[in-house]
């Protein structure tokens, strides 16, 4: 599994650009997944970075979790409104692990109350999907160009620029 830290150690400009439009959005990602019938679903939410992971959670028995319960695979995208992409543009895919932890829920809990006053503590988490990121990429616009920076579990992350 590749976790959220060792994904932004071996692609450190596309973490970058994630972490900044998933901040300058309160947090706001579209995440992609599959229905039953094979078509994709694409759904709001509010993935979370906590001991080093990226975290898929949310309200639980919507169709999005049930989604990830029967196929594993996800993506990521991190929501923009501007055309332009002058903020830059990011994403992730892989699969989700369904993390039984309780002490880790317990812990993440604590962390969300103390962050955001959401308050989780005491409960027990029907699903707590950790992100295995096998891939990802970035775009970012700087003058008469444009940059394509892409990244695959094995590989180094590298720019492609388009003029």
């Amino acid at each position: 599994m590749t976790t959220w830290q060792e994904f932004a150690d071996v692609a450190p400009r596309i973490a970058k650009i994630f972490i900044r439009r998933h901040a300058a959005t309160g947090n706001l990602c579209m995440l992609g997944t599959l229905r039953p019938d094979g078509f994709p679903r694409i759904s709001p939410m509010e993935p979370r970075f906590f001991e080093g992971q990226l975290w898929i959670g949310g309200m639980p028995g919507t169709a999005k979790f049930r989604d990830l319960v029967r196929d594993p695979r996800f993506t990521l995208h991190t929501a923009t409104v501007d055309t332009q992409v002058t903020d830059g543009d990011a994403k992730v895919w892989g699969f989700v692990e369904d993390v039984r932890d309780e002490a880790l829920h317990q812990r993440y809990a604590e962390a969300l109350f103390a962050e955001t006053g959401f308050d989780l503590r005491g409960q027990k988490f029907e699903n707590f999907f950790a992100a295995d990121v096998v891939g990802a990429s970035a775009v970012e616009v700087g003058g008469d160009h444009l940059d394509v920076t892409v990244w695959r579990v094995g590989e180094a992350e590298r720019v492609i620029r388009k003029h």
